[in-house]
């Protein structure tokens, strides 16, 4: 798939206002008057699992045109199979397309809310002989449905009076029938060429306890039946569904027109694929059961639970479905476009904080003992408003220790014996000596000398001089005898694959790297008390969020210091994308 530098899709317009192929359709029915002017859509989530950054794409786009249009979006949840649905994952939704910014306001609305008049249309269409009860098993009706190339048979059961229908169907509704005993199917052709029309099954046996209907039905609508007579209900206009439901559209306004009520339109649209991503709810179900992720919220999960909790903004997410725009056919969108998008957004509110991960001991030997000096700095450039910080400044502190090295090449321009750094905020310090353990080799300790006139921005007589000076590194730093500790988990990918899906068993394509915890982290003082879900930028690690699950005293880590998850690095691999 190619993209332009804006992120948007060939041939396709992502922008705020711009024209694509689901306006235009709205705008020639509002020109013709087809629904009164009126738009309303609808978000109909299948409380079997949590949402994905897919689903995503599809509230932005519903709700997004109801509110371009000055019209309404309802959120339904087609809760058509007990067996498989959870008021846990109603909740969920919810919470997320509140996050997302969206708002149903009073519509929400439940397929279940209209199974008894769902119940009444079947009745009606069994009057009609368009509908009949079938006796054939699930394999048997698949057997009988035929093939792409070859028609289907006609089911013996398939001329049964409508007086026997009515009857049987009745006895289905009552529960005295078994699971799988019998269906109610629709009477269009076994012969058509879209097998969605080869008598479709309506109403399939399930003696389940429903989460809001409890005991009272015993037979559950299928989704081809129960979505467009929902819509319909709610008289929804513009009935919008990804592209794998273009073959059930005949079916959509074959039920409409049988039953002569309200006709919505559906249109379909293009889904999102993401690479290095899996959204099937059934093997992110798989992860989580598995163990192979902590729950629906891990943060290497595609979920907008997982990605919020992994320090994602709602404006990024809103913004990257904007880019993507909307398409009529299937592609692959790089993940490397929604990270850039998320780096556009927390450049803009993250506050910048000094975090060392891997901490090695620095002295600086001719700094004087016990004195402590309070440095300024500036919380985020890209923002005056956010303000600045005073932080302590000491003789001993911290620093990575990847930013030594005791033989370094020709381009190290960071610590290395005889060589000068620039501290972050601070002075500008020589490397003299360092330390080892003489069991492991390991460097302990480093010992460095500071030129007291050049600490930044305290040049005395206001030109260049000393405290200008120009060093080729800067290294970020935490005050030993100040600093707090906190873990640290760096993210990756989950998959090592752009398809992960691809392959048979997609575990294969599992990251074993997709998680490094980090311990006891040297961070500034002012940082043990960040809030949940606080993001911020670690200086020249990346983005950061304080953890909303562990970060509190007595949680799962035992630690009641905070917990941060890597949200992203800060390295843009934008370049890549528009192929510089």
């Amino acid at each position: 798939m190619s993209i332009d530098s804006k992120g948007k899709t060939a041939g396709e317009s992502g922008a705020p206002g711009a024209t694509n192929f689901i306006k235009a359709i709205i705008d020639e029915d509002n020109k013709t008057g087809k629904y009164g002017g009126k738009v309303l859509t609808r978000f109909p989530p299948e409380p079997n699992g949590y949402l994905h950054i897919g689903h995503a794409k599809s509230i932005c786009l519903n709700f997004g045109l109801a509110r371009e249009y000055g019209g309404l979006c309802n959120l339904r949840f087609d809760d058509t199979n007990p067996s498989k649905e959870e008021v846990e994952y109603v909740e969920s939704i919810m919470e997320d397309v509140r996050w997302l910014g969206f708002d149903w306001q009073n519509r929400l609305f439940y397929a279940s809310d209209y199974f008894g008049k769902l119940y009444e249309y079947a009745i009606q269409l069994i009057k009609q002989g368009v509908a009949y009860v079938d006796d054939l098993t699930a394999d048997q009706i698949r057997e009988y449905r035929g093939t792409l190339t070859a028609p289907g048979k006609e089911s013996p059961f398939r001329n049964r009076s409508a007086e026997e229908n009515l009857d049987l169907f009745e006895r289905m509704k009552a529960g005295e029938f078994p699971n799988g005993a019998r269906t109610l199917r629709a009477k269009i052709d076994m012969s058509s060429p879209n097998l969605n029309m080869r008598d479709p099954v309506m109403y399939r046996i399930l003696h389940e306890s429903h989460h809001r209907t409890g005991d009272q039905w015993c037979i559950y609508p299928m989704y081809d039946w129960a979505h467009g007579q929902s819509d319909s209900i709610e008289g929804v206009t513009h009935s919008i569904c990804t592209l794998e439901f273009e073959d059930h559209r005949p079916l959509y306004d074959w039920f409409v027109d049988q039953l002569g009520i309200h006709h919505p339109q559906q249109i379909e649209f293009a889904r999102l694929n993401l690479t290095y991503t899996m959204m099937s709810k059934r093997k992110l179900l798989q992860l989580v059961q598995e163990g192979i992720v902590s729950g629906w919220d891990d943060p290497r999960m595609p979920t907008l639970s997982g990605l919020r909790r992994r320090g994602f903004t709602p404006e990024s997410i809103r913004d990257f479905s904007e880019r993507i725009g909307v398409a009529k056919r299937d592609s692959m969108v790089d993940y490397a476009l929604l990270e850039h998008c998320l780096r556009e957004d927390l450049n803009r509110r993250a506050g910048r904080v000094m975090v060392v991960l891997r901490p090695l001991k620095l002295i600086i030997d001719n700094y004087p003992e016990g004195r402590v000096e309070e440095v300024e700095a500036i919380n985020n450039p890209e923002d005056s408003g956010m303000g600045k910080r005073t932080l302590p400044f000491s003789r001993e502190l911290y620093v990575e220790r990847d930013d030594f090295r005791e033989v370094p090449h020709k381009k190290w321009f960071r610590l290395a014996p005889g060589s000068e750094v620039r501290l972050k905020h601070g002075y500008i310090i020589k490397c003299n000596d360092y330390k080892k353990n003489p069991d492991t080799g390991e460097v302990t300790e480093l010992h460095c000398t500071y030129d007291p006139g050049t600490r930044s921005g305290e040049s005395t007589d206001g030109r260049q001089g000393p405290a200008d000076r120009k060093v080729k590194g800067t290294l970020h730093w935490v005050s030993a005898a100040h600093a707090a500790e906190a873990e640290v988990r760096l993210y990756d990918q989950l998959f090592t694959k752009e398809e992960p899906d691809s392959d048979r068993d997609f575990r294969v394509n599992i990251n074993p790297r997709s998680l490094e915890i980090l311990k006891g982290c040297k961070i500034e003082p002012g940082l043990k008390d960040a809030r949940p879900g606080e993001r911020l930028q670690f200086l020249r690690h990346g983005y950061f969020c304080v953890d909303t699950r562990d970060s509190r005293p007595g949680a799962a880590t035992g630690s009641s210091g905070p917990v941060f998850n890597r949200t992203t690095s800060l390295r843009d691999t934008w370049a890549k994308i528009e192929g510089k």
